[in-house]
């Protein structure tokens, strides 16, 4: 890996890990239009654990209230009525698909998923998904309103980022459209359903992510990671407070329109044999 492919997937990944486009699927584009070659899945899990470090510390005091009440709750039943108790417990359950998926398929992950006829497929699909959501979502329910069936549901709408392409923030907003929750609660609960899966996601790739790559992957060094990091964490830092703000009075139409003109661009480059699919 070159310091310049290290630079820019970090900054890509910081300014799309947040958003309904796919983060991972636009490292992979990324990488197969400007650099010839894959930086691979590990690559992406350990650059979001720089994404994660930003949610962390943007919402730190939520995640320590909710943490601490629901540690004070397993013993004391006056405070599980409580929605930092039950969050907690959304949270913990939210995440056991994506960890589950993750580790059954973790190789089709890593080979077949990251195939670009389904990146750009799964790019444009799921946008018009998202767009069904957008207009039939009512957007009547809060957080107040959350149950565990939401987290459940929006849980298993996460486990479908496993494949690039379909976006994790992508599917658990489309999920909580659907729901009828508001925009700003399903963005709010899919940062925090988040962290536990990437930042483990992240940790286990540690390992992988120096490995010798194969034919057509580029293997960074241990100062380009990170770098790639600590970028992804900066821009994603800001990233994370325009798009709470962008929700709470925009539809999410215009990502829509950018996954099908990108999903289409990618499926053209592909036709053409302008890039290859692996």
């Amino acid at each position: 890996m070159t310091w310049v492919e290290a630079i820019v997937l970090g900054i890509v990944q910081g300014l799309t890990e947040f958003l309904p486009v796919s983060s991972s699927g636009h490292l992979r584009i990324t990488s197969a239009i400007f650099f010839d070659q894959d930086a691979g899945a590990s690559f992406t899990a350990v650059t979001q654990l720089g994404t994660e470090a930003a949610v962390l510390i943007y919402f730190a005091k939520d995640i320590w209230r909710i943490t601490r009440t629901w540690l004070v709750g397993i013993r004391d039943t006056s405070v599980r009525s409580s929605l930092d108790y039950r969050m907690g417990w959304y949270v913990i359950v939210g995440s056991i698909p994506i960890g589950l998926f993750g580790f059954l398929f973790k190789d089709q992950i890593k080979t077949a998923g990251r195939n670009l006829w389904v990146v750009a497929t799964t790019l444009i699909v799921f946008a018009f998904v998202l767009a069904f959501a957008e207009y039939w979502g009512r957007q009547t329910r809060t957080l107040q309103n959350f149950r565990m069936k939401d987290g459940v549901v929006m849980g298993f709408a996460q486990a479908m980022a496993l494949v690039p392409g379909v976006s994790r923030s992508g599917g658990t907003l489309t999920a909580g459209l659907l729901l009828n929750l508001t925009r700003e609660a399903a963005a709010r609960y899919s940062f925090l359903l988040a962290i536990p899966a990437v930042v483990m996601s992240g940790v286990f790739s540690l390992g992988d992510v120096f490995e010798p790559s194969a034919p057509g992957t580029s293997t960074p060094s241990v100062a380009q990671m990170i770098v790639a990091t600590v970028i992804a964490f900066a821009i994603g830092y800001a990233a994370i407070a325009w798009l709470l703000r962008y929700v709470a009075h925009h539809t999410l139409y215009v990502f829509v329109l950018y996954r099908v003109a990108l999903g289409t661009l990618v499926l053209a480059l592909l036709m053409t044999g302008t890039i290859s699919a692996t």
